[in-house]
């Protein structure tokens, strides 16, 4: 499995300058945003749709740097009740399918959205139980009448352009968050659908990523290296459903934090050992999102954990 950054945290940075940087300390893939809330700082799709030419001038600068896209990432809420929230989103994903498909990259990253409660609402609404019945109602709204419908269409629209792996980020807040809703997207919209798996939010879920790693199998498309604190004596009092500020750090159940910092090396290694059992040989791919640490400090910690780990030392 090759060893690979998404790029967001490395904004301050032009992308040859990353490039340059990631080459440096042995990395050998970038996931670049293009789009939704990862943004496109280093790679607007427009940009290459009114200039073709930049295609092979950001391919030669990958071959300099002996680096390859293992990704492009779009996350959004394409289902957004909001229409002009949604139709931007839906923009910014098909955009990014185009770009991909000049790039020759087949994976797109991306979360499944979260409608309304019901055709009349101005806001998401993620359901986490089902009783009173209404809950169960708005459900049955959320899945059958909006999000399945729109990704056997996406989907389609995907292959068309070469993305044969849209891989859905399993995350707090949409409709796919953990293997369950994600496998049942995929059997009603087909395999186009599939994982980005990111331990840190099945983490305090109460998920054991390695089982869920098993059952997800073939489904998993990408994989975000990313790792979580949890603070137990907070955890004691109000459990892990926790919508407090990531700036409360003291209070709060669980934060994001570098990879290592949170699961030790036997947790990872079970979650490594898991991938090459379930036959993943992509990138595991470092996102950052640590707020204990420097950026880059947080990203060469874990990259020298990743390694120690086997990460990147076999690269077929």
């Amino acid at each position: 499995m090759k060893l690979g950054v998404m790029n967001p945290v490395l904004y301050p940075m032009d992308l040859e300058n990353a490039l340059k940087y990631l080459s440096g300390l042995g990395v050998q893939a970038i996931e670049i945003g293009t789009g939704g809330y990862p943004k496109n700082l280093h790679l607007n799709p427009k940009d290459y749709f009114a200039k073709p030419t930049k295609v092979s001038e950001l391919k030669g600068m990958l071959a300099k740097y002996d680096m390859q896209i293992s990704a492009v990432a779009c996350h959004g809420n394409p289902v957004h009740p909001n229409k002009d929230m949604a139709r931007h989103f839906h923009n910014d994903f098909i955009d990014t399918l185009k770009v991909a498909q000049m790039l020759g990259v087949g994976t797109v990253v991306t979360f499944s959205g979260c409608p309304g409660g019901c055709p009349a609402s101005a806001t998401p609404n993620w359901v986490t139980y089902t009783r009173p019945d209404e809950w169960a109602e708005i459900l049955y709204y959320q899945w059958n009448d909006v999000l399945i419908p729109y990704w056997i269409k996406v989907a389609e629209t995907a292959k068309q352009y070469g993305v044969t792996k849209i891989a859905l980020e399993m995350h707090p807040n949409h409709c796919v968050y953990n293997p369950e809703t994600l496998l049942r997207l995929r059997d009603a919209a087909g395999d186009a659908i599939g994982a980005n798996f990111d331990p840190s939010h099945l983490f305090w879920q109460g998920i054991d990523p390695a089982a869920a790693i098993k059952y997800l199998g073939k489904a998993i498309y990408h994989f975000h290296a990313k790792d979580i604190k949890v603070y137990k004596d907070n955890c004691k009092i109000n459990g892990v459903l926790d919508n407090k500020s990531h700036n409360r750090l003291k209070e709060r159940s669980w934060m994001f934090c570098t990879v290592g910092d949170g699961n030790d090396a036997e947790i990872w290694r079970g979650i490594l050992d898991a991938l090459h059992a379930a036959g993943y040989g992509g990138t595991i791919s470092i996102e950052h999102s640590d707020q204990l640490l420097p950026p880059l400090e947080g990203l060469e910690k874990a990259i020298t954990f990743l390694k120690q780990m086997g990460v990147g030392a076999c690269t077929e």
